[in-house]
């Protein structure tokens, strides 16, 4: 039988892995409110060689600018190691991301690298407030085969925002007349 002190480890750990996959969904949907809940106030983040980013308004305003002509990403996440002391956690997550611009819609980006991050236990739920994104490696994949066309092409077009997502979910239709 579990101690009650095991158990409530064990759910921290499921929460602060929550809140990184959160992260990287809310930016898949563009839902920059979601993200910004998963970020503490006073994140500090680095992407690759980037300039650091201090705040998370800052952080969620230079994601969306960096993705705001982006047709469609893709992250997949793998949260290795998960440490809880307290009231503070470290996390090592593997990251590989597919993106797709509208300037060149039929080439996907490809980037793999770690996310070293830092979470806090904040009043409402734990929050990033270290991320550091170590870049791998980087390439772009063009479909020189013809595959995507011969399996019916992108879609159903379900929409890359969160608006639009919550209640096609509910079964609401979206609210202009389409289903």
């Amino acid at each position: 039988m579990r101690t009650q002190s095991e158990v409530a480890a064990m759910l921290d750990r499921v929460k602060v892995t929550d809140v990184l996959y959160r992260y990287a969904s809310c930016i898949d949907r563009r839902d920059l409110g979601g993200l910004r809940t998963t970020l503490a106030d006073d994140l500090r983040a680095q992407y690759g060689n980037a300039e650091p980013i201090t705040g998370g308004d800052a952080v969620a305003r230079w994601i969306d600018e960096a993705t705001r002509d982006c047709l469609w990403q893709h992250h997949l996440l793998s949260v290795y190691h998960v440490d809880v002391t307290g009231d503070e956690a470290s996390a090592l997550v593997y990251h590989t991301s597919h993106q797709c611009f509208a300037a060149a819609p039929d080439t996907a980006h490809v980037l793999v690298g770690r996310y070293h991050n830092r979470l806090r236990r904040e009043p409402d739920g734990w929050r990033i407030s270290s991320l550091v994104l170590e870049i791998l490696w980087g390439e772009r994949r063009t479909d020189t085969t013809g595959y995507l066309a011969a399996v019916g092409g992108r879609g159903p077009e379900l929409g890359h925002r969160a608006q639009a997502d919550a209640p096609a979910a509910a079964g609401a239709g979206h609210g202009d007349g389409r289903l």
